[in-house]
């Protein structure tokens, strides 16, 4: 029987604030995240900023993830976010300076990008240039318009999301959020774009993606990652195997009262335990590839 409390996960993608009591939408304080954290078999996690002018209530700014990560004992790590709009408001600023700067700072990457405007408009354009230029990896949350909502925005099929994995083959571009994993399956409607669709897939644009660009990885966090998987367990075992090198787990922790996702981590345990999917496929995507990407002890095999 597989000991899976040996391995203790690596979430890439959590949200908290120094000052969750008082914002519009209250944010989980770093010791609400360690204590789901320690209940839950999770080491460490990647704290996402965000960045002003989303459309988001409550603003997350690099500053405080580093902060909140500096008073972490080493188990919150963080990812800086830098608007496609900062420095000169321009498509042609140096963002690699402020990328930078929170590099040298400890930052890991860059995210969650939120900016609603079109992945492949010249400032995203630009801001992607120099993720990849900083070597910094970027997470993006996708969305399906513009106004009356977050997140870059791209069509069904996403055309302008390959536009720039072809263009910037340097980058690292993680993908996340319900518009982003309803393109798991082929069949996905409109109208279901920007929802948590169900049933069987049929292999949709993000394996084509992920085949055609070494660049893509994929973030399973919150409802959008689980409900990708655990719709069509057979096809979640053969997407998991085909690319456990570029995915990460993931739990997108964020809000007062938000519960820990236990199905999702039963979920993947028993397609180990049912034989659908390798043992070390599935340290890869709870711990190992986390653990490259920051720096922290990888599990052995």
């Amino acid at each position: 029987m597989t000991d899976f409390k040996s391995i203790s996960k690596i979430d890439i993608h959590v949200h908290a604030s120094l000052f969750s009591d008082v914002t519009p939408a209250p944010y989980l304080s770093a010791d609400e995240v360690l204590r789901m954290y320690d209940e839950n078999n999770v080491e460490a996690g990647v704290l996402m900023s965000l960045a002003d002018g989303c459309g988001l209530s409550t603003v997350l700014p690099s500053e405080q993830s580093k902060v909140i990560s500096d008073n972490s004992n080493g188990r919150l790590k963080w990812f800086c976010n830098v608007s496609p709009f900062a420095l000169e408001n321009s498509p042609s600023a140096d963002l690699s300076k402020l990328i930078n700067h929170y590099k040298s700072l400890g930052a890991k990457g860059v995210g969650e990008v939120s900016a609603n405007i079109y992945a492949d408009d010249p400032f995203m354009d630009n801001l992607f240039y120099h993720c990849a230029k900083s070597d910094m990896p970027v997470i993006v949350h996708l969305a399906t318009k513009i106004g009356g909502t977050y997140g870059i925005v791209d069509d069904a099929g996403l055309p302008r999301i390959e536009k720039m994995l072809k263009k910037h083959k340097g980058l690292k571009l993680i993908g996340h959020s319900q518009v982003f994993w309803s393109e798991i399956s082929s069949d996905c409607t409109e109208e279901e774009r920007s929802e948590y669709p169900v049933g069987k897939v049929k292999e949709g644009r993000i394996a084509q993606l992920m085949r055609e660009y070494d660049n893509l990885y994929c973030d399973l966090s919150a409802g959008s990652g689980a409900n990708a998987m655990m719709r069509d367990r057979n096809y979640a075992a053969v997407f998991l195997t085909e690319f456990a090198d570029r995915i990460f787990y993931g739990t997108d922790l964020c809000r007062k009262g938000q519960k820990f996702r236990k199905d999702f981590s039963e979920f993947l345990e028993n397609l180990v335990s049912d034989g659908l999917l390798s043992f070390e496929n599935y340290v890869k995507i709870v711990r190992n590839n986390a653990a490259k990407l920051l720096g922290i002890e990888e599990y052995k095999l």
